[in-house]
């Protein structure tokens, strides 16, 4: 019979009492020393179940005099960084994650053009301006069209749609620092695209945003994958 360890079972009570509001988002746990006199384990146990929640997103450990484990919710970054971890521990291939970014980000732009807010578009319009302004930096070129893809799903004001984006574009994207792929065709052809899927974003044409990234995700998808025929192409660590 397997007996699970004294700070994986503190871990899950402390973690049930967070996710069900008991402890609310920004307060400390009670110190170390009270759970040790209230749960009777060793200081190290508790120790090691606050590092588990703090590796969970469910706690925020501040040192010095003011410090304690501080209760956040788990965020969209939780999210990306565990998608992120499933999608190079299992070794995704690459046409699954366009495949499911075909299935998704759609639904981000039909959802952006119904729930964005003007502060939403400000974040769009300045990654296609960093788009349009990149020249010659690869770089800042990838970097923008990321932040572009995500602010489109952080429009959407759907968490779990905003998660999975940030993950699927941190490994979809590294693919592309292939120079050969990224031409100026691709990126006039990108910029193009943003801004009508941006324009249809701002007139609330949640119609017009679905059919344009409809198009604009798949043809990048059937370029990409001609350039991975004959490209081996790593998916990038997760953080």
């Amino acid at each position: 019979m397997e007996v699970p360890k004294a700070s994986d079972v503190l871990a899950g009570n402390l973690r049930e009492r967070i996710l069900s509001g008991e402890f609310v988002e920004g307060t400390p746990l009670p110190p170390e020393r009270e759970l040790v006199t209230q749960t009777r384990m060793s200081r190290t146990t508790v120790r090691e179940a606050l590092r588990i929640l703090e590796v969970q997103g469910l706690v925020r450990i501040k040192a010095g005099r003011a410090g304690g484990a501080f209760v956040q919710r788990p965020g969209e970054e939780d999210m990306a960084r565990s998608v992120g971890l499933l999608i190079r521990g299992r070794q995704i291939r690459l046409s699954a994650l366009l495949e499911t970014r075909e299935a998704i980000e759609p639904s981000c732009a039909r959802l952006a053009a119904l729930h964005r807010t003007d502060e939403d578009l400000v974040v769009i319009e300045a990654a296609n301006d960093a788009i349009a302004g990149s020249g010659t930096d690869l770089a800042g070129f990838l970097q923008a069209n990321v932040d572009w893809h995500v602010a489109v799903a952080t429009a959407s004001h759907n968490e779990l749609l905003t998660g999975l984006m940030m993950a699927l574009q941190k490994a979809i994207y590294t693919s592309t620092e292939n120079e050969s792929f990224v031409d100026e065709e691709v990126r006039r052809t990108a910029v193009r695209a943003h801004r009508t899927i941006t324009n249809a974003i701002r007139d609330r044409d949640p119609d017009a945003a679905v059919r344009r990234m409809s198009r604009h995700v798949h043809s990048y998808a059937k370029a990409l994958l001609a350039v991975d025929k004959r490209t081996e192409i790593d998916i990038p660590d997760a953080d």
